[in-house]
């Protein structure tokens, strides 16, 4: 029998580099500015590691508030504003989007704190990973599929628990058919996850996101996470954009 290599089960982007921006075709902060931010975003960083070690012995309702709060700051900090249309689930439910960066997290826990589920590697960003994990976020080894099946039964006992849950079901990040011309707009639904909320008979809302420069109110790439992209270089973008908004 030939082994089917693990790179063959995860999913993988039709985006790449030549869906971000081009040099000068967003508009730009000064960089006094953009140190200004990266100084807020690590006093941020920093206070969300004050807030992993009280997150567990917090009542359900304060971390909620906790998470939401920091969430919002974090996202301000690195020069986003978030703008929300519609209203957050106020009850259990398995929370979908499209995912287009690491802002993403961001986003959904300023509107709905919930259990996140996240690829095993953010466990080790900083900061964020710590923070993910006193959360209760539900890790994915995509090198490991045979794992798959536990995971959806801790995401629905979780569901079933009266918490809700957030996933990115396309499993990668794409630009949201923003970017490059012959861009697709995005990557099909892994199913696996909504299993979960089948078994545990909740309802699953679906979110967009997406981003848009705030001087232009046009959409940008430029919170885009892609291909060889590092996270340096997406951070050093996002503090470098003029002020833009997040929805």
């Amino acid at each position: 029998m030939t082994a089917v290599p693990n790179d063959l089960w995860r999913p993988s982007s039709g985006c790449d580099e030549e869906c971000l921006p081009a040099s000068g075709e967003v508009p730009t902060v000064p960089v006094v500015r953009r140190v200004l931010r990266l100084v807020a975003a690590t006093g941020m960083l920093l206070t969300g590691v004050g807030l992993a070690v009280l997150l567990p012995v917090l009542p359900s309702r304060e971390r909620q508030a906790a998470v939401r709060g920091w969430a919002r700051g974090t996202a301000r900090a690195f020069g986003v504003r978030l703008v929300i249309r519609g209203r957050s689930p106020r009850r259990r439910a398995l929370l979908v989007a499209n995912h287009v960066s690491w802002l993403d997290i961001l986003a959904v826990l300023a509107v709905a704190p919930t259990r996140m589920v996240a690829k095993r590697e953010i466990r080790s960003w900083p900061v964020l990973g710590l923070l993910a994990a006193a959360a209760g976020t539900v890790f994915v080894d995509r090198s490991r599929p045979r794992e798959l099946p536990s995971t959806v039964r801790r995401l629905a006992d979780a569901l079933r628990a009266g918490r809700s849950a957030a996933v990115f079901p396309e499993g990668t990040t794409w630009c949201a058919g923003e970017g490059a011309a012959d861009c697709r707009p995005g990557g099909g639904f892994r199913p696996a996850m909504f299993q979960a909320a089948i078994d545990a008979g909740a309802p699953v809302v679906p979110l967009r996101l997406g981003y848009r420069c705030e001087v232009t109110g046009s959409p940008t790439t430029a919170a885009a996470f892609l291909g060889a992209d590092t996270l340096l270089r997406s951070v050093a973008r996002v503090v470098a954009a003029r002020d833009w908004w997040s929805r």
